[in-house]
C-alpha cells in the first residue's frame, strides 16, 4: 500500500522580534541563534518532516526548544516567519483567514495542556461543541457526542460541568472534543503533562487504545523522553529551535544522532522500550523434523551449545532438542527425531517488550525463539544478549544473574556421534 503524507512542514522558521526576515537570512546561510539574536528570537529553525497518516509522530525536547511554537504553526495560530504547512495536501501558510477556518474545521483538532473546557457547558455539550460551529444540528451533534463520551471511558458523567469532574477526566473531555470533530489530524500539545504519573500512563494507554480503533494521525507534543518512546511511531527530537534526529523509538535510543541525545536517552527504561526483534540474533542451531538425532548432535557440536531447535516446513518452530536426549538416542539405536523433540519452548512476537523476556528467560537452557503469527522461527534471543540490551538495569542490581544452563561434556557428544549406527 502507498504511504500518504498527512502533513508536511518544509523549512519552517519562526522568528519573533524586530527583523524577522532579516534573520532568517543569516540562519539560512549559518548563523547560530545567539548570532542573530540582536533581530530576534529565533524559536524555530529550519524544521522540515512528513508525518504519514495514521501514525503517532511525536516532537520532544526541553523547555524553550521550540516545539509548542512548531505545533502552532501546524494549524495556522502562528504563521511561519519561512517555509511552509501542507494539512491533507491543502497549504495552510499564508492563506486567507476563512480558508484556514474551514482547513481547521475538516482536517486539523487540537488538545490543550490545560483542557480549556468552556465552564458552564456540561460535558456531552464540550465535546459537541466543534461540532456545533460546523452547523449539525443539535440532535445529531448530541447523538455523536454521546459515543465519543462513551468511546473515551466518560458514561455517566454526560451531564457533568467542568467543576465535577478530575483533571484526569477533564483531559478526556478534551480529548472527546477533538475526536468529536472528526478531522483527521489530531495535535496535541503536552496534552498529559498536568496529570499525576498514574492518570498519565492510563491516558497514554487510552489513546494508543483509541489510535488503534480509529487511526487518527496524531502529532504529539511533551518534553517526557518516556512518553515519548511510548507514544511515538516516529520521534523528532529538538533542541534550540532545530529538529536535531528523527527516528523509530529504537532509532534514537540505540542510535542516537549525537551526544545530546545521547544523554537525554541515557535513562531511558529500555525494557519497555527495545523489542525483540531489535535485538535478536539469527537461529544457528536448527535442525528439520526429517534430520535425525546425529544431525542434531553435529549441530551442537559445531556452534557450540546444549540444544538446537527444530522446524517444520516453512520454518515453522516444532520444539527442540536437548544434547542429552539426543545421546541416549543415538545410542539407543534410534533415528528419528520427533520423538524427542520437546513442544515447550518459550516463544514470543517480535513486538515483545524485553521486559516480558526476562522472567522466562531465567533458568532457560535455551534462548527465548522469536516468532511470526503463523509460528515461524524468525530469531532468538540469548539471555547473555538479553542483559546486554538491558545493561543500564543489571548495573543497579535491578535484574538477577542468569547462571549459564549445565550442558552435556562435548567429548560425550563426539563419542556418540562415533558409535557405530545408521547414520541420520
Amino acid at each position: 500500500m502507498t504511504e500518504t503524507i498527512a502533513v508536511r512542514a518544509e523549512h519552517l522558521y519562526k522568528v519573533f522580534g524586530r527583523r524577522p526576515q532579516e534573520a532568517v537570512q543569516q540562519l539560512t546561510n549559518g548563523a547560530g541563534r545567539d548570532t542573530t539574536a540582536n533581530l530576534g528570537t529565533a524559536a524555530v529553525i529550519d524544521a522540515s518532516f512528513d508525518v504519514r497518516t495514521g501514525e503517532i509522530f511525536v516532537v520532544m525536547g526541553l523547555s524553550g526548544s521550540g516545539k509548542s511554537t512548531l505545533i502552532r504553526m501546524l494549524n495556522g495560530l502562528l504563521e511561519p516567519t519561512s517555509g511552509s504547512v501542507t494539512v491533507g495536501g491543502e497549504g495552510i501558510s499564508n492563506v486567507p483567514a476563512a480558508k484556514l477556518r474551514a482547513v481547521r474545521r475538516s482536517s486539523i483538532s487540537m488538545v490543550f495542556q490545560h483542557f480549556a473546557l468552556l465552564p458552564h457547558r456540561t460535558v456531552i455539550d464540550n465535546v459537541a461543541y466543534g461540532l456545533e460551529i460546523q452547523g449539525m444540528s443539535r440532535t445529531q451533534r448530541l447523538e455523536k457526542a454521546a459515543r465519543i463520551v462513551e468511546l473515551v471511558g466518560l458514561s455517566g458523567w454526560a451531564d457533568k460541568l467542568p467543576s465535577q469532574l478530575s483533571g484526569g477526566m477533564q483531559q478526556r473531555v478534551g480529548l472527546a472534543r477533538a475526536l468529536a470533530a472528526d478531522t483527521d489530524v489530531l495535535l496535541m500539545d503536552e496534552a498529559f503533562s498536568a496529570l499525576d504519573p498514574l492518570i498519565r500512563r492510563e491516558m497514554q494507554e487510552q489513546l494508543l487504545e483509541l489510535q488503534a480503533e480509529l487511526g487518527k494521525t496524531i502529532i504529539f507534543i511533551t518534553h517526557d523522553l518516556n512518553e515519548a518512546m511510548f507514544l511515538g511511531d516516529r520521534i523528532a527530537v529538538m533542541r534550540d529551535g532545530r529538529i536535531v534526529q528523527i527516528g523509530t523509538p529504537e532509532d534514537i535510543l540505540t542510535d542516537p544522532a549525537n551526544d545530546y541525545v545521547a544523554q537525554f536517552v541515557q535513562d531511558v527504561d529500555r525494557s519497555r522500550v527495545l523489542t525483540a526483534s531489535s535485538v535478536m540474533e539469527p537461529a544457528r542451531a536448527v535442525v528439520t523434523l526429517s534430520a535425525g538425532p546425529r544431525a542434531a548432535l553435529r549441530t551442537m557440536r559445531d556452534v557450540q551449545t546444549s540444544a538446537v531447535f527444530v522446524v517444520g516446513r516453512d520454518r515453522v518452530l516444532a520444539g527442540a532438542v536437548l544434547d542429552r536426549d539426543a545421546i541416549k538416542h543415538v545410542r539407543a539405536g534410534r533415528t528419528d527425531l520427533i520423538a524427542i523433540v520437546d513442544a515447550e519452548v518459550t516463544t514470543v512476537s517480535p513486538d515483545a517488550p524485553l521486559l516480558d523476556l526476562v522472567e522466562p528467560s531465567i533458568g532457560s537452557t535455551l534462548p527465548i525463539a522469536v516468532v511470526d503469527e503463523r509460528g515461524r522461527l524468525l530469531g532468538v534471543v540469548p539471555r547473555v544478549t538479553l542483559l546486554a540490551a538491558l545493561g543500564n538495569f543489571t548495573q543497579t542490581g535491578e535484574l538477577p544473574i542468569i547462571e549459564p544452563a549445565p550442558t552435556v561434556p562435548e567429548v560425550l557428544i563426539t563419542d556418540a556421534l562415533a558409535t557405530e549406527g545408521s547414520a541420520s
